[in-house]
């Protein structure tokens, strides 16, 4: 499993195969009656914006950092296990990391209640539609879904923050 772990970590390739195949599962899903060649074209389409905005993000990461992917993922790896690093060069690049994923983390707060609240008015408008119709068996496992979804968002970004905020005061006591 950690070896897993970290080949998707590390490798784009191993993160385009897994979107890849959860694109195709999940238009399989929705789209029946469509031809295969349908779902493997949409999820390569999917596979292609996400593989290209992710790697845009990590670019603009690594080039703000100051370092290249497999050193943003060492410190990437550095800050989930709590360790700070004793190079001063790699101390000043995860400094920054922190820095930039800090900001990234706290902007991107601001629009949270908006999107928690529009998936909340999604559940509610299925759950009303399911008892106009009188089956309420999706309704509810779709607003079951969504509240999980949504305390799984508060959780983790919750989590991240907690390790950010350690780490930036350990980085910035030494």
């Amino acid at each position: 499993m950690l070896s897993l772990k970290r080949l998707l970590d590390r490798s784009p390739t191993a993160q385009a195969i897994v979107v890849f195949l959860l694109g195709l599962g999940i238009t399989a899903l929705i789209r029946r009656d469509e031809h295969p060649a349908v779902w493997v074209f949409q999820s390569a389409l999917y596979t292609g914006v996400a593989v290209a905005v992710l790697a845009l993000q990590r670019r603009r990461t690594a080039r703000a950092v100051g370092t290249d992917a497999a050193g943003l993922a060492d410190l990437n790896q550095k800050i989930r296990h709590h360790e700070v690093p004793r190079d001063p060069e790699e101390q000043t690049a995860m400094r920054q990391l922190v820095a930039e994923q800090l900001g990234q983390t706290e902007r991107a707060g601001k629009w949270l209640p908006y999107w928690l609240g529009a998936m909340g008015l999604a559940a509610v408008g299925m759950l009303v539609l399911g008892a106009a119709s009188g089956s309420m068996t999706f309704p509810l496992l779709f607003a079951l879904g969504t509240l999980a979804l949504c305390s799984w968002i508060l959780w983790i970004r919750r989590r991240s923050l907690d390790r950010l905020h350690r780490i930036h005061q350990t980085l910035h006591q030494e």
